[in-house]
């Protein structure tokens, strides 16, 4: 019975944020406590948007992107640190659209398919880190992240980057 408050206000945090619309999320779409080994201190520079990244990366190459977590109602990978962004120049949907989850593009999603690209953070010998990017990095949907690692595309020309540092953006 002792931890009943606690589920009670995990509860009552995820129900605002979920149907609080854009406003709220993105008051929920901050940094809480990450594990400081994948987080960056300072921002890369000379980041692209994620459309532009689509564009134009190659397999292998280095590049630094910039992109608000989201692209679905569920944009974490459960058990991998990993999560899909979306181009920031990409509307997600407002407070009068009365979307419960503003982070699925919901309102745009003709826009998402050429502006998404999945992040993936890798340990120091490439391997996927499996804990969950939320726990891990401490983010939320709608967050905004900058990466610096290398571009893997597929032969639908899905666009992945792998990186091992992850900066957060303060959400004000």
């Amino acid at each position: 019975m002792k931890r009943f408050p606690q589920y009670v206000l995990a509860g009552a945090i995820a129900l605002i944020a979920g149907c609080g619309g854009a406003e709220v999320a993105e008051q929920a779409a901050t940094t809480t406590s990450g594990d400081t080994a994948y987080l960056a201190s300072s921002e890369p520079a000379d980041a692209m948007p994620v459309g532009e990244a689509r564009e134009k990366a190659t397999d292998g190459e280095e590049l630094t992107l910039v992109g608000l977590i989201g692209g679905s109602s569920e944009p974490f990978v459960d058990g991998l640190a990993a999560f899909t962004i979306v181009d920031p120049e990409i509307p997600y949907c407002a407070d009068d659209e009365g979307c419960p989850t503003p982070w699925d593009y919901c309102c745009t999603q003709d826009q998402v398919k050429d502006n998404i690209a999945t992040v993936k953070v890798v340990d120091e010998s490439g391997a996927p880190v499996s804990k969950t990017a939320r726990d891990l990095l401490g983010v939320n949907e709608l967050a905004t992240v900058v990466v610096h690692g290398v571009a893997k595309r597929d032969e639908q020309g899905n666009l992945t980057v792998e990186t091992s540092d992850v900066f957060v953006r303060s959400s004000k």
